[in-house]
């Protein structure tokens, strides 16, 4: 069964994707469009890995969302509690996968667009009072994230219960924000993310995604998720 956490991510995803107002219309999840070309992450990420990433992978998941909500719905509707408690895996499954992917296209931008480069801001300092550099951070990410046994997710987040950064793993496609983290950067070691390219030396990808890392992104992350701790607290 869902973890109160998990259950209220997934939750979160389908009222940020519906219409908004009461007695709208229920709009299907579909698989957002890329900010840049399919080649503009090469040789990091070759074009035809984004195309079949992109437009297989990721619109799998939205398409086993989009089912196992209606049929979420059907089951509610019928009061059928053994029916709805069967679909919560398939749920957080691709609820997960969506959500995950949506995060990873936006944490992309190639070399010639500013990848890899974090200019001085808020993350930066932080980064480097916690992790002491960006290249030490990544070889952290990186050693967490070659840990995980079979699929699954890397991820710097920002911790509201301490206030700070942390690295942690999911898996397969678990969300960050299912066990109370904000992701702010993703690393998909799934091997369908860097098989084409690296073959089974993932440990290349891991090192070479850094170059193709778009920090402002990563740092508007970091900002609202700063913003909304101070808030609440």
């Amino acid at each position: 069964m869902l973890s109160t956490r998990a259950l209220s991510a997934t939750r979160q995803l389908a009222r940020a994707t519906s219409s908004a107002g009461a007695g709208a219309v229920r709009c299907k999840h579909t698989v957002p469009d890329l900010d840049y070309d399919y080649n503009e992450l090469e040789p990091v990420i070759s074009a035809k890995i984004m195309q079949l990433h992109h437009d297989k992978h990721h619109a799998a998941y939205v398409a086993g969302l989009n089912v196992a909500e209606e049929k979420m719905r059907a089951a509610q509707k019928a009061n059928d509690l053994a029916g709805q408690v069967a679909l919560q895996p398939a749920l957080r499954f691709n609820a997960g996968g969506h959500v995950n992917h949506t995060i990873f296209w936006k944490n992309l931008i190639g070399e010639k667009n500013g990848g890899g480069q974090l200019a001085e801001c808020a993350l930066k300092s932080a980064i480097e009072q916690k992790y002491g550099s960006l290249a030490k951070l990544s070889a952290q990410v990186n050693a967490k994230t070659a840990t995980i046994m079979g699929s699954g997710w890397g991820w710097l987040t920002f911790d509201p219960a301490k206030g700070s950064l942390d690295i942690i793993t999911t898996a397969n496609q678990d969300m960050a924000a299912g066990v109370g983290h904000v992701p702010l950067l993703g690393i998909d070691a799934w091997e369908h993310a860097y098989y084409l390219d690296y073959n089974n030396v993932k440990a290349d990808y891991f090192k070479n995604i850094w170059r193709v890392i778009n920090w402002k992104d990563v740092s508007q992350r970091y900002d609202a998720a700063v913003a909304k701790h101070r808030a609440a607290n």
